[in-house]
């Protein structure tokens, strides 16, 4: 029993429900994680002034005076860049805020001042560009392993590699020119039709590869890192099923194997993570300052810097948040699909019986 442990259950189900199953895993995921990051959000912004703060992750190698213009927020699905002027444009995330003592503190008080809702201040920009980068991730992902699973019969310990890298440099590439809009209505406060001129002037200056600017760092980091997790999340899913004698994944396998392969990912990934963090942050700047903004370094020549200032531990800088959001995001996320393929499959397997 343990010798014919099946795939997980990608077959049997269409790819509409494989994109419900997505939609639902990344709606909840968001709702789980999203209050975490507001929280790490409100500590940063009591630590220093907003007009002199500096994000912990923007020059996490040694940081010089600045005054943060935009920061980043991440809550381990989607990572989004929120352009502010003087606190102008991001006054969900800065009401005047109580002192917090530390992160429960800190729950405890926003959740009794401020009300619970606020503890989701970033939850509407992460249902509309997450929801729709995740179905497309994970959709495309399922529909490439079950091709490869036909076409490469020797080298199917290696298809879980493949296939999460082209379908993470897809979602990615779809999805980048829809983040750089945001971030240009967001930075400056244009309606539909002025974006649709400066979006037709930046094309007509720069071509349309200047829709995909942060394009670059950003596959640096989410290409090896889905790579990495769907090859560690198919082996230790197996192998925690075969130490149960299980002949499919349960929910609980699948939430335990998300959150271990989620982690080693985000540990093996985490130098990209700091130089795509800088990467969008120079963005930002660009946007809210495009004379002054000074022209983005290469991916290569951030490292060296970072290294020869910090040295090999600033490529490692903030390690501890990344994997305590990323963890049990990928938990979540995994689980919830799995759990929502099988739904389908037992669904669509009684409706043929009940047609017999």
């Amino acid at each position: 029993m343990a010798e014919k442990l099946p795939p997980s259950p990608g077959g049997g189900i269409t790819p509409l429900q494989q994109m419900l199953a997505s939609g639902t895993g990344a709606i909840l995921t968001s709702l789980f994680v999203t209050p975490l990051d507001v929280v790490k959000i409100r500590l940063q912004a009591q630590r220093t002034p907003f007009s002199k703060v500096l994000a912990a992750q923007s020059v996490p190698w040694g940081a010089q005076p600045a005054t943060w213009k935009c920061f980043l927020y991440c809550n381990g699905l989607m990572d989004h860049l929120y352009v502010c002027q003087n606190g102008n444009g991001c006054t969900a995330w800065y009401k005047a805020p109580s002192h917090f003592t530390g992160t429960l503190d800190a729950f405890v008080k926003i959740t009794r001042y401020e009300g619970i809702r606020s503890l989701w201040s970033g939850l509407p920009p992460t249902l509309v560009m997450a929801v729709p980068a995740t179905v497309i991730y994970f959709t495309t992902y399922d529909q490439l392993r079950d091709y490869l699973h036909t076409r490469m019969g020797s080298w199917n310990h290696y298809i879980p590699l493949l296939a999460g890298a082209l379908a993470r440099l897809g979602a990615v590439t779809v999805i980048s020119p829809l983040e750089l809009i945001r971030t240009k209505m967001q930075s400056q406060q244009l309606s539909y039709r002025e974006l649709r001129v400066c979006i037709q002037s930046a094309v007509a200056q720069d071509g349309w590869l200047s829709l995909w600017r942060g394009w670059g760092p950003t596959v640096l980091r989410d290409v090896p890192f889905s790579a990495l997790y769907w090859f560690n999340y198919e082996l230790v899913r197996t192998w925690l099923c075969r130490q149960a004698w299980l002949d499919g994944a349960t929910f609980m396998v699948s939430f335990a194997s998300g959150a271990i392969s989620g982690t080693v990912a985000a540990v093996l990934t985490l130098p990209f993570d700091v130089v795509k963090t800088q990467r969008q942050i120079e963005l930002g700047d660009s946007e809210v300052h495009p004379v002054t903004a000074s022209k983005p370094s290469s991916t290569w020549l951030l490292m060296q810097r970072i290294r020869a200032e910090s040295g090999t531990r600033g490529l490692f800088a903030g390690f501890l948040p990344r994997v305590i959001k990323v963890a049990p995001a990928c938990a979540i996320m995994i689980s919830t699909y799995e759990f929502g393929k099988s739904f389908f499959q037992k669904l669509n397997q009684e409706q043929q019986l009940r047609g017999l």
